[in-house]
């Protein structure tokens, strides 16, 4: 492995490594993992994250995304040259984009790993490289930190390396300043010659189990003050003193408790979300990539990353709405429904979602403007338009399954094994046949796989996710309004409206050409 991925000594600093000219595996991947990391679920620190019930499974549909990098089938349209020297190839989207083909090469690399897992893994490792372009985009910005950034860059570049991110504040005393909490948020508690030495938590952070690295920082919320505050860096997941507190694991309760045919879903793509917790971890030198509140909360907004993120999301929600549609009309087909008109119509607005999702994201690559550096960015006009939108057509779409399918969504046996009991097979086979030639088996199949689409407990979260996917909806939208009066959006649409009005008066028309109403009004002839 130390050709593909360098080794992290113990106090969690960068050992170098041989020049890589070549993706890791997915069994590279995974053994990436068996690293020590200290992760917490159920009172208990789990001994591997790829072994234990708990995460096994999320683990090994992230290593197939790279198994699909070498695929023959898949290689051509998941890799491309790097742009570091290595002569080695990666994932589009690991590069920075220069051109509107480097962008469609992107969007068909993300479009195939996402039909691998059917949209359902939001964090999977080609969302981070959203913003780790950014450091090879623009390193001078960093500063003190201009080597680490294009360090980084080159690094995750060229293993494809799997990126978590945390930057939220806990949910604590939200009404008060970030200041107010110091002592729950992530800060620093003092400098050393070796690095900072890193006390607080962060949250959500989604698939934190299962990554290789965690990029932490700080975006959105109240402005930060106290420069202890204003910090990013990159931290190893098995890093010495940082902890993960796992949230209850849906893949877990399903292999305990039912089986992959009740839970298809939950059973392999469930993204664990943790509390990340850094207790006295040392983040060394090496690995900040910013320490300045100036330049923090510059970040954001002149790198250009966000809209990146959200060509990566709307992508994916692309994959994940044509899942639906699928899906959909499957169940309709099996319950008869699909017949109705008005059944019919609904199947229709859930195919008109997916059409304006891909239609946004396809206007973000043709309306790409230029970026930080030598980049070029998918267009965020296009970008906002669908953060604000992602979260009602969600919850939209889950309403029209509830209403269209309805109580075939629990007209349904309780495990798998009851198709295996001879004394109920007959009855099953019987009683819970569906339309159009279906048998009972066909029905149990299709309907538990919609119950964890929309009804499971997996399901209410991935509605809570996409509706929280870029924060607080209301400022996604005011950021939409504020990138309008920059971006010439209310200058062209108010213009609009100004020259209609300048084609009248009080005196009737102004415009060449249209005939004034003198001689047929009554109020002008009385």
């Amino acid at each position: 492995m130390t050709d593909v991925l360098s080794t992290t000594p113990a106090d969690g600093g960068l050992t170098p490594a041989p020049v890589g000219n070549r993706i890791q595996t997915g069994e590279e991947f995974l053994e990436s993992l068996r690293d020590g990391r200290e992760v917490w679920i159920y009172g208990e620190r789990v001994a591997d994250v790829t072994a234990h019930p708990a995460f096994r499974n999320s683990a090994r549909s992230l290593a197939e995304l790279y198994d699909v990098m070498h695929a023959p089938a898949t290689k051509d349209r998941m890799t491309v040259p790097t742009d570091t020297g290595s002569g080695g190839l990666t994932h589009p989207f690991f590069k920075i984009a220069r051109n509107k083909d480097d962008l469609r090469a992107s969007k068909t690399a993300i479009s195939t790993w996402q039909e691998t897992v059917f949209g359902w893994m939001g964090r999977s490792p080609d969302y981070k490289a959203s913003l780790i372009t950014c450091l090879g985009a623009n390193p001078d910005f960093f500063g003190d930190f201009r080597d680490n950034a294009a360090y980084w860059y080159k690094e995750v570049q060229e293993k494809v390396l799997h990126i978590g991110h945390a930057v939220v504040h806990p949910p604590v005393d939200r009404g008060q300043g970030p200041e107010a909490a110091k002592d729950v948020y992530v800060r620093v508690e003092r400098e050393t010659d070796k690095g900072l030495i890193v006390s607080g938590a962060k949250v959500v952070a989604t698939g934190s189990p299962t990554v290789q690295y965690i990029y932490v920082s700080h975006s959105g919320g109240a402005p930060l003050r106290d420069k202890s505050m204003a910090l990013t860096f990159l931290a190893p997941a098995a890093g010495k003193g940082i902890k993960m507190i796992s949230r209850a694991s849906y893949e877990e309760v399903a292999a305990r408790a039912a089986s992959p045919f009740d839970y298809p879903l939950s059973s392999r793509l469930d993204e664990n979300d943790s509390i990340l917790v850094f207790d006295e971890a040392l983040i060394p030198w090496e690995n900040v990539l910013m320490y300045d509140l100036e330049k923090l909360s510059q970040f954001d907004e002149v790198s250009g990353w966000p809209s990146r993120a959200i060509f990566q999301a709307s992508t994916r929600m692309g994959v994940k709405l044509d899942f639906f549609v699928g899906l959909l009309s499957k169940a309709l087909e099996i319950t008869g429904a699909g017949q109705f008109r008005g059944v019919q119509a609904q199947l229709g607005e859930v195919v008109a979602y997916r059409h304006a999702v891909h239609a946004m994201r396809d206007g973000m690559i043709e309306h790409a403007q230029p970026g930080w550096g030598p980049t070029i960015d998918p267009n965020p006009g296009y970008g906002f338009a669908y953060a604000s939108m992602a979260s009602g057509m969600y919850r939209r779409i889950r309403e029209i399954f509830e209403s269209v399918v309805a109580s075939g969504l629990i007209y349904l046996n309780s495990n798998a094994i009851d198709f295996q009991t001879p004394e109920l097979r007959p009855y099953l086979d019987r009683y819970l046949r569906g339309s159009n030639g279906k048998t009972g088996l066909d029905r149990s199949k299709t309907m538990k796989l919609v119950w964890d689409a929309v009804g499971s407990e997996f399901a209410g979260r991935h509605e809570l996710y996409e509706h929280n996917y870029f924060g607080q909806p209301e400022v996604t939208q005011l950021s939409l309004a504020e990138l309008s009066k920059h971006d010439g959006t209310f200058d062209h649409a108010r213009h609009l409206v100004e020259t209609c009005m300048d084609q009248y008066d009080l005196n009737g028309w102004t415009k060449d050409g249209v005939v004034n109403p003198d001689d047929v009004s009554f109020i002008r002839t009385r």
